[in-house]
């Protein structure tokens, strides 16, 4: 899977909020000021070409909707973060994601449940 850049991750997260939607209405999706129609045309086209969006063509018109689940991207996306950053490590991973971060105690725990739930599904196999 390709990577975006942040442009096409911007443009990718409100085509999955929206599901599918026409190019006037990922405009409208954007923040004030907003970006020219013609650049976000330039954005989903390029989406096209990589094969992260589709459309259906309604006369003139096209609904454009992702072809990638967020889910595949956000899951190949941190797996390109542990190998380029942490070298393939899920403990260098967890070192740094707990010193760099300042979670709450309610937050670690919730994670420590997550976890251990985790464990108990893997013993089980």
């Amino acid at each position: 899977m390709k990577e975006l850049t942040k442009a096409e991750e911007q443009l990718m997260q409100y085509l999955w909020k929206m599901e599918k939607a026409f190019l006037k209405d990922i405009v409208a999706e954007y923040p004030d000021p907003k970006p020219a129609y013609t650049t976000v045309s330039t954005v989903v086209n390029v989406l096209v070409k990589k094969g992260f969006i589709a459309f259906n063509t309604y006369g003139k018109a096209r609904e454009y909707f992702p072809s990638i689940k967020k889910a595949s991207y956000t899951r190949q996306t941190f797996k390109s973060i542990l190998k380029n950053f942490f070298n393939d490590s899920p403990s260098q991973f967890a070192s740094f994601f707990t010193k760099e971060n300042d979670f709450s105690l309610e937050e670690l725990q919730e994670m420590q449940e997550l976890i251990a739930l985790k464990i108990k599904r893997q013993q089980s196999k």
